[in-house]
């Protein structure tokens, strides 16, 4: 029995109420909710991107310092850290006490019989 796509597509739908005042401002509050989401992953958006560039910025530039760092280590002829070249101060003289380490006080109760 074939239908016809008039009769029954008219039949399946039901008609709406009009809108009342509750729904027209449930309506207006979705979207100003959407807008206002809209915004804050658009800016949200903004700083990830913003984030991305400085960090690219800084590998690049942190690479250069590496590259010059490198460049520096392989000349046998560059001076070296004066750090490095200067001689270690004397050790500090260190007093050392009398007492053992190593034995345990006898008033703990931990090591009382």
């Amino acid at each position: 029995m074939p239908h016809s796509s008039d009769s029954s597509d008219s039949s399946s739908f039901s008609q709406s109420p009009p809108p009342s005042k509750q729904d027209s401002s449930d309506d207006m509050r979705k979207v100003q909710r959407r807008e206002k989401n809209r915004i804050a992953a658009q800016k949200s958006r903004l700083r990830q991107t913003q984030k991305a560039d400085t960090l690219h910025l800084e590998s690049e530039d942190l690479e250069r310092q590496n590259a010059a760092l490198r460049r520096e280590i392989k000349q046998p002829d560059a001076p070296l850290c004066p750090i490095l070249t200067a001689a270690p101060p004397p050790p500090p003289e260190v007093l050392y006490a009398t007492h053992s380490f190593h034995q345990p006080h006898i008033s703990s109760p931990r090591f009382q019989h």
